[in-house]
């Protein structure tokens, strides 16, 4: 139960607000007088409840830093005591994000329940995987029960259907006694277009900068210092009442700020300070699509701090070599893919300041050599699958093979690997873009938008999943049966092998990206990624291939995919852990869709 004090102290920064401000407690108004000493502020004391704003004799509205909307988005707001929690008695301190692998997931369709208390039940699984992080797709509030999380609007709050701010804390609880770090998606650069009164409070908008959801985020104009601490504020809530060990932030290139000290410096500043007080590692990852080093760029050398950003350049050449897709900004990668992952292994940006003909200019500017690690480095992500039209996973089209080979270049890169849920098992379950809009206006545009973008395509209306039908959001559930069946329990041995790899052999978890090289033959269909004394020998070609080591070969220390012919570990030539490869002297022979990796002399 949340404990409340019988009388609270309610407080509003509503600078747009003329002359009266009410809170309106289990039905009954209670004045608040305007703050002297805060621009924009009202304060005053009511008894504890369901609670709401109006604004000059306006209609109720919930509070703009809520931590709970038992009614949902619409509804009245609910104080939490954040201290009431009983939190386990763990030897959890936190951990670093260096050397970690990180396990990105959606709350609402990891489950069939689709919850907090539900999804906690499997983290054994992550646990056996050998992740070190879980990080939860957006958890805020937003209309209905399900979506992807990123049409949140009340930015301190918890989605209900998942379980509220307790089954949060549950969860993180639960995942610290395990021994997992959490990391949490959060959303500044827009608020979702149902339940947003923001604007009816103050300036949190500014038409001085636009972005793909409209007005900006006021991070710059007039009445920004207070929008800042709000979304501070927020941030920090996760990280202190909650215990999320990091922050992703989404889109932070939609981040538009002029002010001479950038938001995300001082956000990430506020959080070092945090980290500090609490005695525990903190960290903050970007979603960024600058191809920049800046945002990684410790503050005092004139960056902005965070720990590290999203590399999509090393999933778009990866993807290109493992598919042969080369639609939209495929094309770039697509011309030489193994190029393009030879240049992303060794420079961390395939753009760094090169052009771009997705853009039609040059883009992005040189990675640090050293600091691999601050790139995010992946096979799958819930864009890179659900925005597709079907929202068809790698495994739809690819054999295991060819998806083992894509787990290798991620697990053994100087990147921080992260995978997205059932990749490890290569789940059939499609994930599809879906949403639960109450609104009928709101969802029939959402409906039409998404057939007419898939409709430039060459998609045809009746092919692309209606994101509004229940069937959609079903179909996007995982099935926890698969990972007890083949093939799909051989690709999760295989996962977790490379994962222990990573952890035991520090090689392979080398962040220096000028320490590793990569020879390739593109016409061939092979690369092999030289890590100290190891190399990852990946054939996506046609035929059986010898692939230099430039050294002699001492172990296959493990490798996947169709034998080579003459085997005897399985002479039918049918999908195995060991025995897919063969040492040759300097080199090793590996079979089609196939990899090893080797320790060499």
């Amino acid at each position: 139960m949340v404990r409340v004090e019988e009388v609270r102290t309610y407080e509003v920064w509503a600078p747009n607000a003329a002359s009266r401000v009410r809170v309106e407690v289990d039905g009954v108004p209670h004045e608040l007088d305007r703050c002297t000493d805060r621009d924009g502020w009202w304060s005053g004391e009511a008894p504890a409840g369901d609670y709401a704003f109006r604004l000059d004799g306006g209609p109720p509205l919930p509070d703009p830093r809520s931590a709970w909307q038992p009614h949902g988005p619409d509804g009245p707001s609910r104080p939490v005591d954040h201290t009431a929690f009983r939190w386990s008695r763990t030897g959890w301190r936190g951990r670093a994000l260096p050397g970690a692998v990180l396990y990105e997931l959606h709350i609402g369709t990891f489950t069939a329940r689709g919850t907090f208390d539900a999804a906690a039940e499997h983290l054994d699984h992550l646990v056996e995987l050998g992740v070190d992080f879980v990080e939860l797709m957006p958890v805020c509030p937003f209309p209905g029960k399900h979506g992807w999380g990123y049409d949140g609007v009340s930015l301190w709050a918890v989605h209900e259907p998942y379980g509220g701010p307790e089954g949060l804390k549950r969860f993180v609880d639960t995942a610290h006694r395990k021994g997992l770090g959490v990391v949490l998606d959060v959303v500044h650069n827009h608020l979702g277009p149902s339940g947003n009164y923001l604007p009816s409070f103050g300036p949190y908008f500014t038409d001085r900068h636009h972005t793909p959801w409209g007005s900006a985020v006021n991070l710059d104009a007039p009445g920004s210092d207070e929008v800042r601490a709000y979304l501070i504020g927020s941030a920090l809530a996760w990280l202190r009442d909650y215990r999320i060990d990091g922050l992703r932030l989404d889109a932070v290139h939609a981040l538009a700020d002029d002010r001479a000290v950038h938001f995300l410096e001082e956000l990430s500043y506020e959080v070092q300070k945090l980290a500090v007080a609490t005695n525990r590692p903190l960290f903050l990852i970007a979603e960024s699509d600058l191809n920049t080093p800046r945002t990684t760029t410790p503050r005092e050398a004139g960056g902005q701090g965070l720990g590290a950003q999203w590399s999509d350049d090393f999933h778009h050449a990866l993807h290109c070599a493992l598919t042969g897709e080369s639609q939209g900004y495929y094309g770039d990668f697509a011309r030489e893919p193994l190029a393009a992952i030879a240049k992303t292994l060794t420079r961390g940006f395939f753009h760094d300041g090169t052009w771009s003909s997705f853009r039609d200019r040059s883009h992005g500017r040189p990675f640090p050599a050293g600091e691999g690690h601050r790139l995010l480095g992946y096979l799958q992500t819930h864009d890179q699958i659900g925005n597709r039209a079907l929202g068809d996973r790698l495994s739809t089209t690819l054999s295991p093979g060819r998806l083992a080979c894509g787990a290798a270049l991620v697990l053994t890169s100087p990147f921080t690997p992260m995978l997205f849920m059932g990749e490890e098992w290569g789940a059939a379950t499609p994930w599809q873009y879906f949403t639960d809009h109450t609104d009928p206006d709101l969802a029939e545009a959402v409906r039409q938008g998404r057939r007419r973008e898939f409709a430039e395509h060459g998609w045809a209306a009746d092919a692309v999943p209606d994101p509004q039908e229940p069937a959609t959001v079903l179909r996007s559930v995982l099935d926890w049966t698969e990972p007890r069946r083949t093939p799909h329990n051989e690709l999760l041995i295989w996962y977790r092998t490379l994962i222990r790899l990573r952890r035991e052999r520090p090689e392979l978890a080398d962040p220096d990206l000028g320490a590793v090289r990569v020879d390739f033959d593109e016409e061939a269909g092979w690369l092999v990624v030289h890590r100290g004394p190891y190399r990852i020998a990946v054939n996506l070609g046609p035929a059986e291939a010898a692939l230099p080591l430039g050294a002699t070969g001492l172990e296959v220390v493990a490798a996947f995919g169709r034998t080579v012919p003459g085997d005897p570990a399985a002479p039918d030539g049918s999908a195995v852990l060991d025995g897919s490869a063969v040492l040759d002297g300097s080199a090793v022979r590996v079979g089609p869709d196939a990899v090893a990796v080797v320790l060499t002399g």
